[in-house]
């Protein structure tokens, strides 16, 4: 088996995702068994969330992380859920390292914690949270051929057993979430325009557009509407950067909340597509089995 493992891009959504999975978390409740047959189970994770920035780039090395709950007005039961993981220092130097190989300063901290963009869907993905991970902190003002470079700097772990997830959301506009909230509903039917910019990066991420895809801004459909600050989609560019450009990118599951929350998924590198044929298995045994 090859074992280099995909970057992926999850979109998180709400914290509630940890109460309450739904579509999004019934997907990441059959990723990490896909991961492991795919490529062989992860030996550390390095997630990059859009809840964790800062003015240059700090790795959260802590050799223990907790749940940290980085929001409020949401049920009690949501604030007792734990995830309590190891830290990986030494997978800090490493990525220190490969960071400094290429240009890219990156502060190491003695600091732990996941934030909810982190620690929530990894609840569903590997629930017994017995794999390490390191945060790393990224600079929300770089542009999205900077964090792109951030992630092809990170490349070599595919092969070293550290699965590289960047978290965010494929679409992220809190204006539009809250008119649907107060108005119409989780399962309400998506906005033209949130369908218009999902379609947009599926094509153009299929055709390895990546001088659209970096362009996205000027490039891309209702884009300011969809990402009226990017700080949410930028974690994809660090997975595909991660990825590379030569392997065609995967997405292996789209969903929408509240008609303008995407929930989208993404796979990248010579991994993805061995990923996705996994998934694709595992949800023909769900469907078998549901007969």
């Amino acid at each position: 088996m090859d074992t280099s493992l995909p970057a992926l891009f999850l979109s998180h959504g709400s914290p509630m995702t940890a109460l309450e999975p739904g579509e999004t978390g019934r997907f990441w409740q059959r990723l990490g068994t896909a991961i492991d047959a795919a490529t062989g189970r992860p030996s550390a994770i390095l997630a990059v969330s859009a809840h964790s920035l800062t003015r240059e780039p700090a790795l959260l090395a802590a050799p223990r992380h907790t749940a940290v709950y980085d929001f409020g007005g949401f049920p009690d039961a949501l604030y007792r859920l734990r995830y309590d993981a190891a830290g990986d220092p030494a997978l800090a130097t490493r990525v220190q390292a490969l960071l400094a190989a290429e240009g890219i300063a990156a502060h190491r901290l003695d600091d732990g914690g996941l934030d909810h963009g982190i620690w929530t869907p990894l609840r569903w993905i590997y629930p017994a949270a017995d794999i390490p991970v390191l945060p790393l902190a990224y600079v929300p003002t770089w542009r999205p051929a900077e964090q792109f470079a951030l992630g092809r700097a990170l490349a070599p772990l595919a092969d070293e057993g550290v699965l590289i997830i960047g978290t965010g959301s494929i679409t992220h506009n809190l204006r539009l979430l809250g008119r649907f909230v107060a108005n119409q509903g989780v399962g309400q039917p998506e906005m033209a325009e949130s369908a218009e910019f999902r379609a947009w990066m599926a094509a153009r991420s299929a055709a390895r557009d990546w001088d659209a895809l970096l362009d996205y801004r000027s490039s891309a459909p209702h884009a300011a509407l969809m990402h009226p600050t990017d700080e949410h989609l930028l974690p994809w560019y660090v997975a595909a950067g991660a990825g590379g450009r030569d392997a065609t990118p995967q997405r292996l599951h789209e969903a929408v909340t509240f008609g303008a929350l995407g929930m989208d998924a993404y796979a990248f590198g010579p991994g993805a597509a061995r990923l996705a044929e996994a998934l694709q298995a595992s949800s023909l045994q769900v469907d078998a089995a549901s007969m």
